[in-house]
Formats: structure tokens, sequence, C-alpha cells
């Protein structure tokens, strides 16, 4: 699987009964890839040494933007370097917890370096982006209804929205800041 794809080339390729190395197919792959990572708001796959300057909230906790959370190789506040177990502790799901005080609640003075995302994407966001790149490889751009002779055809809903409830409920499972949405 190519680094910045969310499944399996090949697979697509099973499906639609075309060569993995298919240009139309790339591109809807890689289209459903990027609607995916943009919907939840991360990458999804694996990131190891993320560098990512954070506003101190004057909370005991911060959310780090992407998740899960593997790794936190360093944290600095104001560019003093804080000790893991002693100054803070993290979690899986991306929380970054400050021991004994609150972070400080001025702009871009916590420094984190950390690794996030899963090494190998999970199933069902293989599944619901394989399903999302069938539908942009069939889809006409623009158009609802198609009649040739004595055949027609007509695109869904799906490719109309560009969704299904398949979908939606693999964005509602791995996105982030759900209370923040703009």
């Amino acid at each position: 699987m190519t680094a910045d794809l969310l499944a399996d080339p090949q697979e697509l390729a099973a499906w639609l009964q075309v060569g993995a190395d298919d240009p139309k197919l790339v591109a809807a792959l890689t289209a459903a890839s990027r609607r995916f990572q943009g919907a939840v708001r991360h990458p999804v796959i694996l990131v190891a040494g993320d560098t990512v300057v954070l506003d101190g909230s004057g909370d005991l906790s911060l959310l780090l933007p992407a998740a899960p959370v593997t790794e936190v190789a360093s944290v600095a506040v104001d560019g003093q370097a804080l000790t893991a177990g002693t100054d803070y502790s993290w979690s899986a799901d991306g929380y970054l917890h400050r021991m004994g005080c609150a972070w400080p609640s001025t702009l871009r003075s916590v420094t984190v370096v950390y690794s996030h995302g899963y090494a190998e994407v999970p199933g069902d966001i293989q599944e619901v982006v394989i399903d999302q790149a069938r539908a942009l490889y069939a889809v006409l751009p623009g158009v609802q209804q198609q009649t040739v002779g004595a055949q027609s055809v007509t695109f869904g809903v799906q490719a109309a929205t560009g969704i299904t409830a398949q979908w939606a409920a693999a964005v509602e499972r791995y996105q982030l800041n759900r209370g923040e949405r703009p």
C-alpha cells in the first residue's frame, strides 16, 4: 500500500477489474483517502516524530491534534524540557496531562514531539475508503442520469452526496476534536 493511501490499490483493482496502476483508480483512491483524512481531522497513518506547538490552556490536560498516540518523545514549556512520569503523562487517546500544576495559559508555549496513527490502517477504514473510491471511479462528474438507447443509468444518493451510512459511522468512530467542529 502506498504511504498516503488508506487502502490497497490491488483490492480496489479487483473490485473494478482494472489494473492497480490505472490512473483513474489511483486518483479515485487518493481522493477517497484524502476525504476520509479530512473528515476525521488527522492523517490516520503512522507519523513518527511529529512536532507540534500548542497553546497552553491553563488546565491540567491538553489534547494533542492526532491520535492514537503511540509515543511522546519530548515535551517542553517555553523551551524548558519536562520529564515524563514526573512533569507529565499521556494517553493513547491524545491527552497530555500536566502533573503537579496546570499548563501555562499562554499561546504557543508547549512544544511536543510525538508519534501517532496506525501502523496498519484498520479494516473498517480500508473498507469505507474502497467503497468511496469505487463510487468516485464510477461517477461521471455532474451526471445524475444517463440514457443510451434502451439503457438508463441513474446515480444514487451515495454518488450525489459522497457518503454512506458505513462511511459516516467510520468517520464518527475515528474523528478527533468532535466538540470543535467548524
